[in-house]
């Protein structure tokens, strides 16, 4: 027998998210590990609200959107308040009611500074490695490092000479509406004689010869090479030593006295960096750069097994910016400043890490 086609709203309803969402779900092992991360971070959320006043939206609910925001390729906050409407998966995942009002798109932009005073997004970070189980999957003694370029929100027009650093189009401008026509040839520009009106942390960069130079900030993942977390996450300005600064940044932030090792690209082969890590007590395994130079990396270090080991697992790290960059949505910033990007870029290589960490965890 055929049924009818009618709609079957009832007056009330008896089940709640929790009911409706899949007792095998991934994104059950995933909350387990973000509110355990949470709860974790407390204190130091006491500590970025005032005692007395109207109750704020609680700062955990927030994480948790800008999470699934990652995790669900969610292009905007928009989008993001959109989908927290009606999808019960996601007031699921949030901690909303069925019939929770949502909130107001603004709630990130008057928050973010909060949380950004608070460097909330590395504490999170930290806090979901530190868990008991997911520390014992990490390794102390083998890394590796590498940089990627993000795309600045900031178009080309506006790298402009300092001296309109103001905001004012220069002459020839006026008139052209907000996307006016700009002649850039014979003009030489650089990051030392122009900036961007837009973002000016964004420098003027370019991957290599014969590549396109771009407005862009310099984003820096550590790696540790036993099962391939992510265990710094760093943004910085672009630059030609900007890797290597950065990467001698997170070294000096792990933990533990015994001798390591890093895995790295040509790109960190210099004899500067190279002496900086024995410094650290660090061996570099570092690719080899011949090309039309000396290495700084001898026969002493490549002859040796881990070299090789390294060589091949710091490829690896490639699987993270994949990921960052297009389900995490961060070929292209949205946001404006390298505090702003690397507080995005940060909290987005930790949702990267809660991908893998269950099945870890099952495994382990």
């Amino acid at each position: 027998m055929r049924g009818g086609d009618v709609r079957t709203e009832a007056l009330f309803s008896y089940l709640s998210c929790e009911a409706r969402v899949p007792k095998d779900h991934p994104l059950r092992p995933i909350r387990t590990l973000v509110d355990q991360a949470l709860g974790v971070l407390s204190p130091v959320f006491e500590q970025l609200y005032s005692d007395i006043g109207r109750p704020s939206i609680p700062p955990e609910k927030l994480l948790r959107a800008l999470l699934l925001q990652a995790l669900y390729s969610v292009r905007s906050e928009r989008q993001l308040m959109e989908q927290l409407d009606y999808n019960l998966l996601f007031r699921w995942f949030v901690g909303l009611a069925m019939d929770a009002p949502i909130w107001d798109v603004t709630v990130f932009t008057k928050n973010r500074e909060r949380l950004l005073e608070g460097d909330v997004a590395a504490e999170f970070f930290q806090a979901v490695l530190g868990q008991p189980g997911v520390k014992a999957l990490l390794s102390d003694e083998h890394f590796s490092v590498d940089g990627t370029l993000i795309e600045a929100f900031a178009s080309m027009k506006s790298f402009k000479p300092k001296a309109a650093g103001s905001g004012v189009p220069p002459a020839g401008d006026a008139g052209g509406g907000r996307n006016a026509e700009r002649d850039f040839h014979g003009e030489k520009r650089t990051n030392a004689t122009h900036a961007s009106t837009t973002d000016p942390d964004a420098r003027l960069f370019r991957k290599g010869r014969g590549k396109e130079a771009k407005l862009c900030h310099m984003g820096h993942l550590l790696m540790e090479n036993r099962n391939g977390l992510i265990v710094d996450a760093l943004v910085t300005q672009a630059s030609g030593t900007a890797e290597r600064d950065a990467a001698e940044a997170m070294l000096g932030r792990q933990t533990g006295r015994h001798r390591a090792t890093l895995g790295a690209d040509k790109a960190y082969d210099t004899a500067a960096f190279v002496a900086d890590l024995r410094a650290l007590n660090v061996t570099p395994h570092i690719a080899q750069n011949t090309s039309g130079r000396r290495s700084a990396i001898d026969g002493r270090t490549t002859r040796h097994p881990g070299y090789a080991a390294s060589q091949r697992v710091r490829k690896r790290i490639e699987e993270a910016f994949g990921w960052i960059k297009t389900v995490g949505g961060l070929r292209q910033t949205r946001h404006r400043g390298t505090a702003r990007v690397g507080w995005r870029f940060t909290l987005t290589a930790a949702a990267c890490n809660l991908v893998r960490l269950p099945k870890l965890l099952a495994a382990g």
